[in-house]
């Protein structure tokens, strides 16, 4: 974690960390890529990629472009509103909402965004791709879909 972070209470989770190798004369060169999910555990969160020859500077880059571009996700105590469908690239994520109990059922990458959220019980399921990147981006996506019923109310100008 880095100073910045968690001086206004934000949590990361590092979701995946990347390898790469550049021939050179010598041998080979790695360098590294990580990807990480940052949250205020209260329903704030945004994801983050940095890269650099070692790994923990990629994590601290990755963290400080994450805390950077934090967006707002409507929850409803300690699951979500209502049922919400995420799409980015191949993949695609849906999301429902639990019983108070129930605990997070998800795999790793959809786990890390709803534990940085603040999301404490919640269904999920992915389909397609099941690359990191691509879930993470997906599952937030299907989180900023989210709408709570006063504001639905307001939208449609009815009571439900």
């Amino acid at each position: 974690m880095s100073n910045d972070s968690t001086q206004i209470g934000l949590t990361d989770k590092v979701v995946k960390i990347k390898r790469c190798a550049a021939v050179v004369k010598g041998g080979r060169r790695f360098s590294f890529a990580a990807l990480v999910v940052v949250g205020d555990g209260k329903g704030r969160v945004a994801w983050g990629y940095g890269k650099a020859n070692e790994v923990p500077p990629a994590v601290e880059k990755a963290v400080k472009d994450g805390s950077r571009k934090l967006k707002e996700v409507q929850l409803d105590g300690t699951t979500i509103p209502h049922e919400a469908i995420g799409h980015f690239g191949a993949a695609r994520v849906v999301l429902v909402p639990a019983s108070p109990g129930t605990g997070v059922i998800a795999g790793a990458a959809i786990r890390a965004v709803c534990e940085a959220c603040g999301i404490h019980d919640i269904l999920t399921k992915s389909y397609g791709t099941s690359n990191p990147t691509n879930v993470v981006k997906a599952t937030i996506d299907a989180l900023l879909n989210l709408k709570t019923k006063t504001e639905v109310e307001r939208l449609r100008g009815v009571s439900l």
